[in-house]
């Protein structure tokens, strides 16, 4: 654990304007300065929504929960060898300045804590570490993957959790590190590895409800139905978000395990992060599998749904085939009827001055002649394959 650092009562203002703010400013001249108190927790009547808890530790053990964030930097003062752990969730920005002016927290780091939506990172500010972590859960009601952000402010003598979603809950964490006092007692650093460790592990049931979506989508893939392109687009959509989530964790762990010597890191410690750096290798690996697996998905449904179509287009086909050719059989019966219906006609006409009409074989002749014409046609008709 590095060496404590010594903390005035009150940090001098940065080049940004909020910390510009925090400075009061010059008395008038003849007049001597006033003391100048320590950082004031802000006065919000909703303080304690998102002031989550604050407890100071020595060696490993509880030695008191402040009600406020003023009384926990008093306390921490006053506490040498303490180390104070304040969780927040969805904190002001007065309370964010609060803290950057008591722990000498850098702007940049400020600032994205305040704005959020930011991607896992790690970065080192002076003696300062700042950690953003994705965290994730599975929702089994609505079958979908709820995320949340967490920022951490790891310090020599404090950790500061900033938690934007409902996700994750650190109070299991906070239990697990006060009942392991041995571990908590290592510093900041053992906090930061059970943080690391619980959102990890948190990611187990994660890639078990997209594992369970995915055998339900290939069901439904093969069964047809009309609905599975839009649950594979959305599914893909949360496998991509939890790849980002994941992906970037393998790099920042490694990077926290290249620090070791440098920054003395407990040997016991070493272990518990390079076992996180495992499951975090193993976790990312399965969710690449499950993009690769939803881009096979959804190449295998649009083949599908192009044999379907092809299906029923072949099958309207067949039946506007089958149609015709029943078009063709009812013309050429339909001709071949009206052939005899066409002599008749003539033949039935009432005129006077008719050749046929005194001739002896006049009648014979039309059957005849009808005869001839309708064998004609079906021959023709059948030779055409129309009959």
């Amino acid at each position: 654990m590095a060496e404590r650092r010594a903390r005035p009562a009150s940090k001098s203002a940065r080049v940004s304007g909020w910390r510009r703010a925090l400075t009061p400013p010059a008395p008038p001249a003849g007049r001597p300065p006033a003391p100048r108190p320590g950082p004031a927790e802000p006065d919000r009547p909703d303080r304690a929504a998102s002031v989550v808890q604050a407890v100071l530790y020595e060696d490993g053990v509880r030695v008191t929960a402040p009600a406020t964030l003023a009384e926990t930097y008093r306390a921490l003062r006053e506490a040498p060898s303490g180390m104070a752990w304040i969780g927040l969730a969805r904190p002001t920005e007065g309370e964010l300045l609060s803290l950057a002016a008591e722990f000498d927290l850098h702007p940049l780091a400020v600032e994205d804590a305040m704005e959020a939506h930011q991607r896992p990172k790690l970065e080192r500010y002076g003696d300062t570490l700042f950690v953003v972590l994705r965290a994730a859960r599975y929702l089994d009601a609505p079958e979908e993957v709820d995320f949340g952000e967490l920022h951490v402010f790891v310090g020599p003598d404090f950790v500061i959790t900033v938690r934007h979603g409902a996700a994750p809950d650190l109070s299991a964490v906070r239990r697990r590190m006060e009942e392991t006092p041995e571990l908590l007692k290592l510093g900041p650093e053992a906090v930061l590895y059970a943080i690391l460790d619980a959102v990890v592990d948190d990611y187990v049931p994660v890639v078990a409800g997209v594992q369970n979506d995915i055998d339900e989508i290939e069901t439904e893939v093969f069964r047809g139905d009309p609905e599975v392109s839009r649950r594979i687009y959305e599914l893909s959509r949360e496998v991509v978000e939890f790849q980002r989530a994941t992906r970037p964790l393998v790099g920042m762990l490694h990077g926290l395990m290249a620090g070791f010597t440098k920054y003395e890191t407990d040997d016991e410690l070493q272990s518990y992060l390079r076992d996180v750096a495992d499951h975090v290798t193993h976790t990312s690996e399965r969710v690449d599998g499950f993009r690769q697996a939803l881009t096979d998905i959804l190449t295998v449904n649009a083949t599908l749904v192009t044999q379907q179509q092809n299906a029923e287009m072949r099958a309207l086909a067949e039946a506007g085939f089958e149609q015709n050719e029943e078009i063709k059989k009812i013309s050429s019966w339909a001709a071949i009827l009206f052939a005899p219906t066409l002599v008749g006609t003539v033949y039935g006409m009432n005129f006077q001055h008719m050749p046929e009409l005194s001739w002896t074989f006049g009648y014979p002749f039309a059957i005849g002649l009808m005869g001839i014409v309708c064998v004609s046609l079906y021959v023709i008709f059948k030779r055409r394959d129309w009959l």
